[in-house]
């Protein structure tokens, strides 16, 4: 017994006749009669009543038109269902910084949930050369850094700027004449590290203009620092937006000195030789969507 067997019958019945049933199946009605005819043989009964000018079922052919009905239905049920796993759920692990899950990573999720359904996120968070390695070895697909890193293997993108400023507890130097940057040399400064992208810029922009603090506290988490300096521990260098409400409510106080700090780019990275579509879509939801200026954005 085959589908267009059963096909056969259930469109002669649905459609009351056999020519009807051959256009349907884009077939001859001679050929409709025969799979009908090597039903009948298989089971050894008639299945319409050829004594009627109309194309009637007998009472075994309507048996056989329940289960043609059921199976046929199964079958396009089963064609569905493997069609549509054909859009293999795609899991894809993105890098990215601390500062980003803090500001922009919720909206970037709730737009790859939109444009890409079936792409689940896999965020790891972590220092920018830590996700630089993790790169490397495969680990992570796409990361979101400061631009802190050329290296040959990577194809990078940009994404947007951070601002950021030199900040202390209010009232750490009052009645101090801080202008400078080298006025705080003496004073303990808090600082991220080698493993941190913006540690690296930052590091290096102070070789440049020669300034060695006589104590430093060395400390990766963005967070934590934010909290030692509020706690009055040191000075440091914070995202000037994304910690404004905290200036607002008189925790942290912007230190007005020379010079400026540069801005940090930052990037999208992937390496050169893995080249995608998904990738690149979501690239451009992250440049759509990089933010720094408020935290856990969500629209």
């Amino acid at each position: 017994m085959t589908f267009k067997q059963l096909e056969a019958i259930y469109w002669v019945t649905q459609l009351g006749g056999f020519s009807q049933a051959a256009d349907k199946l884009h077939t001859t009605q001679s050929a409709i009669s025969k799979r009908v005819q090597e039903l009948e043989t298989l089971f050894n009964m008639p299945l319409f009543d050829r004594t009627q000018r109309t194309s009637r079922l007998t009472e075994k052919g309507e048996e056989m038109y329940v289960v043609a009905k059921k199976l046929l239905e199964q079958r396009d049920a089963a064609v569905n269902q493997f069609i549509s796993s054909q859009e293999v759920v795609r899991r894809l692990r993105i890098g990215v910084t601390e500062l980003t899950a803090m500001t922009w990573l919720p909206r970037l999720v709730n737009l790859v949930q939109t444009h890409h359904p079936r792409v689940v996120l896999e965020p790891d968070v972590d220092m920018s050369m830590i996700l630089r390695d993790k790169l490397l070895a495969n680990e992570v697909d796409v990361i979101f850094v400061p631009d802190s890193c050329k290296d040959e293997r990577f194809t990078t993108k940009r994404l947007g700027v951070v601002e950021n400023a030199w900040m202390c507890k209010p009232g750490t130097f009052d009645g101090m004449k801080v202008k400078r940057l080298h006025d705080l040399s003496s004073h303990t400064f808090l600082t991220q590290g080698d493993k941190s992208g913006t540690g690296v810029l930052y590091n290096q922009w102070l070789s440049s203009v020669n300034m060695q603090p006589s104590n430093t506290i060395v400390c990766n988490s963005l967070l934590a620092i934010i909290g030692m300096t509020v706690s009055g521990l040191g000075f440091s260098y914070l995202p000037r937006q994304s910690v404004e409400p905290l200036v607002q409510s008189n925790l942290l106080e912007v230190l007005k000195i020379s010079p400026t700090l540069p801005k940090t780019n930052y990037v999208a990275a992937f390496k050169s030789d893995q080249r995608s579509t998904l990738i690149s879509s979501i690239i451009l939801l992250a440049q759509e969507c990089c933010d720094f200026s408020r935290a856990l954005q969500t629209t």
